[in-house]
């Protein structure tokens, strides 16, 4: 198959999925389209919003869409680290000898919601670690891999905070985007309610399966980027750090620590994908400014002054955007 081909199959198959999931979340357009494509970097994606917002039902269409197995786990002040992973149990055979066998926990799926991931513990929260970033579980001595397509939804409240555990910055630069779920508009707010309160309950189909996935992952590997539009990406992600050259005034005052190498590829990965929803087969420069934000603004450790200041990590990124684009310019 040509290039080009490819190219249009692959923003068909998105497009699909992006309509299919439309049938049941209403609006979040953007939130939709990062989900997939942390799905399609073979990332992980943290969704931040208020409840009621649909992130659980968002997380569950898109399972259902692609045809992957979907498991959900409800992360509580009490769930142990077996609960997630799994454990051995005793077993006894006809013959009456006992012997242990691995029963699976719910993080053995293609699709995991890990819903409100910030109200377990860390000890608890430090059991995803190994699975998101090796795609493996290690029990009693022994790996088991997961299978793939392997992607973890974890949701948080961001209003609600008595009861809650922080995440680690080790779990947080696991995420490839953090997405934040706006509340919806009035008219988005009134075909809600035409749609969760009338009789007919809407149907998504199947669209994809973990296979043609696993293909268009592959794809977005191969899309090729040039060496100064790579740099701009090493540039923006070291500008996240006080400490360097590249840093704004802005960052030099606010920030204590900034993105790991996660976050610059993060930052070229979304923008192979954008290429190629863009219809091209090169990283562009808008590529990477699209999902700059969502990739390095829970990689932005803030200083005290920085949190005093309730500064947003969100206007630091733009900042160093612009701040970049101007000096490439010149």
């Amino acid at each position: 198959m040509e290039a080009q081909e490819k190219i249009a199959q692959f923003k068909q198959d998105f497009d699909r999925l992006k309509a299919e999931i439309g049938k049941v979340i209403v609006g979040q357009q953007e939130i939709v389209q990062g989900v997939v494509i942390c799905l399609l970097s073979n990332g992980h994606a943290l969704l931040e919003g208020v409840p009621g917002l649909g992130k659980t039902l968002l997380v569950r269409t898109l399972s259902q869409v692609m045809d992957l197995k979907f498991s959900r786990i409800q992360f509580t002040p009490d769930l142990m680290p077996a609960d997630v992973t799994g454990t051995n149990i005793v077993m006894e055979s006809p013959t009456g000898e006992k012997f242990f066998q691995f029963q699976h926990g719910p993080i053995f799926a293609n699709v995991i919601l890990a819903d409100e991931i910030n109200r377990a513990t860390p000890k608890t929260q430090s059991s995803m670690l190994e699975a998101m970033q090796e795609h493996s579980v290690t029990v009693g001595g022994k790996t088991y891999i997961l299978e793939e397509p392997y992607c973890v939804l974890a949701t948080q409240n961001p209003l609600e905070m008595e009861g809650t555990y922080p995440l680690p910055e080790a779990q947080l630069d696991r995420f490839l985007f953090k997405l934040k779920v706006k509340f919806p508009t009035l008219d988005e707010l009134a075909e809600i309610l035409d749609r969760t309160t009338a009789s007919e309950t809407p149907v998504v189909e199947r669209i994809i399966d973990g296979a043609k996935i696993l293909e268009m992952r592959a794809l977005v590997r191969q899309v090729p980027i040039a060496p100064h539009v790579k740099e701009y990406a090493v540039r923006v992600a070291l500008a996240t750090h006080p400490e360097t050259e590249y840093a704004t005034d802005a960052v030099k005052r606010f920030v204590r620590y900034g993105a790991s190498p996660r976050g610059a590829q993060a930052l070229v990965l979304a923008g192979k994908v954008r290429a190629l929803l863009e219809g091209r087969l090169n990283v562009a420069f808008e590529d990477i400014d699209t999902f700059a934000p969502s990739a390095l603004r829970h990689r932005m450790i803030l200083n005290f002054e920085g949190q005093a200041e309730g500064t947003d990590p969100d206007q630091l990124v733009k900042d160093i955007l612009a701040a970049q684009k101007s000096g490439h310019r010149i």
